[in-house]
């Protein structure tokens, strides 16, 4: 399965995001919002291109506070992925997003918020941060492993 993983886009419409990145959605399975999509206009015309799993950031409008939870965990191809969007200083962002997943076993956790790129694996699980749609997303490739890439997107 190939993910576009986004985060951070801060866009009203869809055209305002980096041609680049609906390109890559084009080859996609799914896409991964980790919040702070801002206007609900965007989010439903990324649905229009592919299948989102999405949460909510802090920067998001009321109506997509109401529509979008706070964090989520999918399943697939045996693999977990949490995905929160993430809170407070970019300091200790690790610790406050593996909270997020107290007592749920997770293989990935995918979070935004600080708008710096992270693929790491910490303690047997990748922290990816695809950093700000403006800089960067990422693609997470799950085939029985599970590879992470972030690419500039401009």
């Amino acid at each position: 399965m190939r993910i576009v993983v986004l985060a951070d886009t801060h866009v009203n419409r869809l055209q305002d995001i980096p041609e680049k990145i609906v390109d890559a959605i084009s080859t996609a399975d799914l896409v991964i919002h980790a919040g702070d999509i801002v206007d609900v206009k965007a989010l439903r015309e990324l649905k229009q291109l592919k299948e989102v799993k999405a949460v909510q950031g802090n920067m998001d409008s009321v109506q997509l506070r109401t529509i979008l939870p706070l964090s989520d965990v999918l399943e697939i191809e045996g693999k977990r992925i949490g995905i929160t969007h993430g809170s407070g200083s970019p300091w200790d962002i690790l610790e406050r997003v593996k909270r997020a997943f107290d007592g749920k076993q997770v293989d990935i956790i995918v979070y935004g918020h600080s708008h710096q790129s992270r693929n790491e694996i910490i303690d047997g699980i990748l922290f990816f941060n695809p950093g700000a749609a403006a800089d960067s997303y990422g693609i997470l490739l799950i085939d029985g492993r599970v590879r992470g890439e972030i690419i500039t997107s401009r």
